[in-house]
């Protein structure tokens, strides 16, 4: 069974869906699925398939749920604060070096990456050349479109 690094607010987030889930939206479907039995024949019962559905797709989400919170391997990144050291879970501010665009990312784990949110996954190619550098230090970034390069401003575990 492999693991894979998260952030405790990622993986309390999982939690919080998992109850979720597993109580108001299992018992939502279970009341849809019986209102729907009461109007009689399933066989041509469209309100009984879509709850039936909403029921196998919200057991599939249960499991996989389930399966990353057993494989997630929490860190604690408030225990690295005051490196200035590059690693999992720091939020960097950096500044495109072409462009002079300020841009801030966290290095967060796989399943928890949203660009939009500037959460960067571990392995993404950005994260694995800032990994180990410090701040005023300044990378390169080989991305299929090029080489990009950035200069570490501040690195923070928040």
């Amino acid at each position: 069974m492999d693991t894979f690094p998260m952030t405790p607010g990622s993986y309390d987030a999982l939690e919080e869906e998992l109850k979720l889930l597993k109580g108001p939206e299992r018992q939502r479907i279970i009341a849809a699925i019986s209102e729907a039995r009461a109007h009689g024949d399933l066989s041509e019962n469209a309100e009984y398939h879509a709850a039936k559905e909403q029921q196998s797709h919200n057991e599939g989400r249960i499991k996989e749920l389930e399966d990353m919170m057993n494989r997630a391997e929490v860190i604690d990144i408030s225990a690295l604060a005051g490196s200035s050291r590059v690693q999992f879970g720091a939020t960097l501010d950096l500044i495109d070096e072409d462009t002079e665009k300020e841009v801030t990312y966290q290095i967060v784990g796989e399943y928890e990456a949203n660009v939009e949110l500037g959460k960067i996954s571990i392995v993404s190619p950005i994260a694995r050349a800032l990994i180990g550098k410090e701040t005023g230090d300044s990378v390169e970034v080989r991305t299929p479109g090029g080489s990009k390069y950035y200069e570490i401003l501040d690195v923070k575990y928040i």
